[in-house]
């Protein structure tokens, strides 16, 4: 394997930049082009020989414009400004401006990274060690100095690209063995578009003309429930049959009016169906209890595409044929202990779902789309009427599990089993002693000696901003062993737990100073200024008493507001439940 090298570029009037970091000596190598200095494009093709590039929304915008920089003789920054103002994609690139791909071994980590954010904002989740803002705007013309400066600013993107890449080291692993499985480059792709582009190529494979279809203007459909569900739950089965489903401009599919945030009440608790689910509306919900319990579906809408013979229209039965293969090729790795394998099918598994509701994706298919959801959601509110129907309470219920507390555990089982023989589908059944919950997305949930937590009590999510994460620590050790909440904080010397992280969208400042796009700061002792947006001087939400700490200090602060955390963490024992005299 070639050895990695981060990269980055920068481009002004006047200035070009690409920079490299091999990540084994630590050494960047810069090239640059600017007023008496030629782009030394004989470097830069060495480097891409020797290394594997990597970098972040590179293949859409670094390596076109180096190609440009490579072959010489472009306006830069007009390529660049094509790029950025008029979203122009890599093949209208080559085209548009005759220029051949870079002959790059390269990877791209803007798909791996889970959800959608700035290279700073992945920076501030991975407490990056310094968050810089581009210093100059991209339509200046720098000096010198000025210059010297963007590249100090690309180093230190070099390294946050580099962090990024040290916290996907697992996914990229597993995308590393799949491309040499199925002979195909997906280390730079999204699970879903691995999906496509696996099960795409095995479709083509079996002769199969996959094409995305094009939905005519005033494509409806009806849903059409499974023969087990029709005449359940008091009619509401039937009265979604009798509902046409539309698509949107963009072409997704819309729920009708009658169903779009339709409340269902079973027992004493209210559900709320949706496009993403079933979800119920509890809030500040606190239960202790040994007859409690997760009941989880395994591979929910994989098993369903299966048991129920979903697929998409226009590629017919040739996908479920591979996709039923893919499935029972991962159950037999989990049975075997192969977990890579595992790892590998569940990513085509449940990436497929991702793409159907694409308009540009071959996988596009509504209708399937919304039988899954609603199946799924009808399916759960049957078994939530056989729980409660028997004296079983359910206290919460998210798209694929249910929390429950059942006084025998017999009658349990026999309904889960009941439930499991109608729909062919299976659960899974784990005790817990307390659920504490501010939603059904963010709560706490405790299992024996550990903490399952979701949403905001979430923590290492390279998808959620850090948020005083002392204090979630804190909770979650109260709830699960008792452990005072101003113990834990008072004992906690590492400043990363004490950060807060927001976006300002056109830049913040704090006494008059910028800060950049993405600022996180700690709460201060004595302080009460607020960080504030750069045009309209508006507050960053929560930042009152906040001190700015966009490089981290190698010593611990001897400034932080521990009460400031202790009042937060009570508060959110509050919003979960949870009484603390």
């Amino acid at each position: 394997m070639k050895p990695i090298a981060i990269f980055d570029t920068e481009c002004y009037n006047g200035y070009y930049l690409a920079a490299f970091l091999d990540i084994e000596t630590g050494k960047v190598k810069c090239v640059e082009q600017r007023e008496g200095v030629a782009f030394d494009r004989m470097a830069v093709l060495k480097i891409l020989k020797r290394y594997t590039v990597v970098g972040f929304n590179s293949k859409e915008y670094d390596l076109p414009l180096m190609a440009a920089a490579v072959m010489g003789g472009h306006d830069l920054k007009k390529l660049s400004d094509a790029i950025i103002r008029f979203n122009l994609q890599p093949w209208e690139f080559y085209d548009k401006y005759n220029l051949p791909e870079l002959p790059a071994d390269s990877i791209d980590l803007i798909e791996v990274a889970p959800g959608i954010a700035s290279l700073k904002l992945y920076g501030a989740r991975l407490h990056s060690k310094t968050l810089w803002d581009l210093p100059y705007k991209t339509d200046e013309i720098l000096t010198p100095e000025q210059m010297d400066e963007v590249r100090e600013y690309c180093i230190n993107d070099l390294q946050t690209t580099y962090d990024l890449y040290k916290k996907l080291k697992p996914q990229l692993d597993l995308r590393e063995q799949m491309s040499i499985k199925y002979n195909i480059d997906l280390r730079s792709k999204s699970d879903a578009q691995i999906a496509e582009a696996v099960i795409g190529h095995e479709l083509r494979a079996a002769g199969v003309f996959v094409k995305r279809p094009t939905l005519n203007e005033g494509y409806n459909f009806k849903y059409e429930a499974p023969g087990y569900l029709k005449g359940q739950l008091n009619g509401l089965v039937d009265e979604i049959e009798g509902l046409t489903f539309k698509l949107s401009d963009k072409g997704s599919a819309v729920l009708p009016e009658e169903l779009a945030g339709r409340d269902v009440t079973i027992g004493s608790t209210t559900y709320r169906m949706g496009i993403g689910g079933l979800h119920s509306r509890e809030k500040a919900l606190a239960i202790k209890s040994n007859k409690l319990s997760s009941i989880d579906v395994a591979s929910y809408y994989p098993t369903m595409i299966i048991k129920n013979k979903y697929y998409p229209e226009h590629l017919g039965k040739d996908f479920l044929q591979v996709y039923t293969t893919l499935y029972l090729e991962r159950l037999k790795a989990k049975r075997n202990g192969n977990k890579v394998e595992a790892d590998v099918k569940k990513i085509l598994l449940n990436g497929t779902f991702g793409k159907l509701g694409s308009k540009w994706s071959i996988f596009y298919s509504p209708k399937m789309l919304i039988q899954i959801t609603l199946t799924g959601q009808l399916n759960l509110l049957m078994l939530i009427n056989s729980f409660e129907t028997n004296g079983i309470k359910v206290h919460s219920a998210n798209t694929d599990g249910l929390v429950v507390e059942a006084e025998g555990e017999d009658l349990k089982k026999e309904l889960i089993k009941q439930w499991e023989v109608m729909t062919g589908m299976t659960m899974e059944d784990d005790p817990v002693k307390a659920l504490f919950a501010r939603d059904v997305n963010t709560y706490v949930m405790v299992m024996g000696d550990k903490a399952k937590t979701k949403g905001y009590f979430a923590l290492d999510n390279l998808a959620k901003n850090p948020h005083a994460d002392i204090v979630i620590k804190a909770v979650v050790k109260y709830l699960t062993d008792g452990i005072p909440v101003e113990k834990t904080i008072r004992s906690c010397t590492d400043i990363r737990d004490f950060i807060i992280c927001r976006t300002a969208k056109e830049g913040a400042m704090y006494q008059g100073k910028p800060l950049g796009r993405v600022v996180r700061w700690y709460y201060g002792k004595g302080l009460t200024d607020a960080i504030l947006t750069a045009e309209r001087s508006a507050k960053v939400s929560e930042s009152e008493g906040g001190k700015p700490i966009m490089t981290l200090p190698d010593v611990f602060p001897d400034d932080v507001d521990y009460d400031k955390y202790i009042s937060i963490g009570y508060d959110d024992l509050k919003l979960i439940g949870v009484k603390n005299d």
